[in-house]
């Protein structure tokens, strides 16, 4: 490996490096541009938050793109191939000199009023899958601009390898927003009988149906509540399905379900309310919240039952 490769690998891993490290964009994204600019080596370099939107571009030098340019782009943008390339096409690494020849370049209105004032006369632009913003998969458009040489084949082959890890990086920063769970009209149902202190087979006679749709109902109340079958609704519904005492009689386990039963009524108590708060479908997210919390926090009670 040749002097100059080795050295251009060390910037690539100092990006990765600062990817892998990342806890959030805001922090990120302002230590990551010197590094981006050092790794494909411009004179400018322009990171566009959200492709196509006219969202204020991030860029070094700081204060870059005036405001008359950015409006300037705003108008002229779509006749840009090399911005149709990274907005609306695949995104890849590409260089305007792979697009346009200079001639064509210099024609368009956008050179005069938006490339020439910031000596963007040769540039290496690509976009990447960046998570979700608002609710809706985001892509970040980057652009490298210099006023001198192009960009060689070595510099296109640096920026795909970036593209990648950057994309997997902000997808971890900004993933969508979990699907909150619903409560069917049955669960609920089923739930609100819980809560009175039913059993299994009490509420299959009330509702008309059979157990197994019942536990299936039961199923779906400790999705809502995020807890394991067996660590939650089973240490409720169990015990009082069964009805069985302990080997010898009830009078032979009496001591050890004493304090069994202690713990179990405080562990009821909290999963009946919990009941209550996801037999109604309408309930608040935040509501939601605090059922979750209150089933998180009875786990150790109902593992010592």
């Amino acid at each position: 490996m040749s002097a100059a490769a080795e050295a251009g690998l060390r910037r690539i891993l100092a990006v990765v490096d600062l990817l892998i490290d990342a806890v959030d964009e805001d922090t990120l994204v302002p230590a990551l541009l010197p590094l981006l600019l050092a790794a494909v080596p411009g004179d400018s370099i322009i990171w566009a938050p959200r492709a196509g939107t006219a969202d204020r571009p991030l860029t070094l030098p700081p204060d870059l793109l005036s405001q008359d340019v950015r409006d300037a782009f705003a108008r002229e943008a779509a006749t840009d191939s090399l911005v149709r390339h990274t907005t609306l096409g695949p995104g890849t690494p590409m260089r305007r000199s792979t697009l346009q020849t200079p001639g064509e370049f210099h024609a368009l209105a956008a050179y005069t009023d938006v490339y020439r004032p910031f000596g963007a006369e040769q540039q290496l632009a690509m976009s990447f899958p960046a998570g979700w913003a608002d609710g809706a998969p985001r892509k970040v458009c980057l652009a490298i601009s210099r006023r001198g040489g192009d960009f060689s084949d070595d510099d296109v082959l640096a920026a795909a390898l970036l593209r990648t890890r950057l994309s997997h990086a902000l997808d971890r920063l900004a993933p969508a927003a979990p699907v909150p769970a619903v409560v069917t009209r049955r669960e609920s149902a089923v739930l609100a009988l819980l809560a009175r202190g039913l059993t299994n087979q009490q509420i299959a006679r009330r509702l008309a149906i059979s157990p197994r749709t019942v536990d299936t109902a039961l199923a779906g109340g400790v999705r809502c509540l995020g807890a394991p079958p067996s660590g939650s609704w089973g240490s409720v519904a169990g015990p009082r399905r069964s009805g069985r005492h302990p080997p010898g009689g009830p009078a032979a386990g009496a001591p050890a379900q004493s304090s069994r039963r202690s713990g179990r009524a405080a562990t009821d108590s909290q999963n009946s309310a919990c009941a209550r708060s996801c037999s109604t479908p309408s309930r608040s997210s935040r509501a939601r919240a605090r059922c979750r919390g209150s089933a998180a926090g009875s786990s150790p009670a109902r593992s010592a039952v």
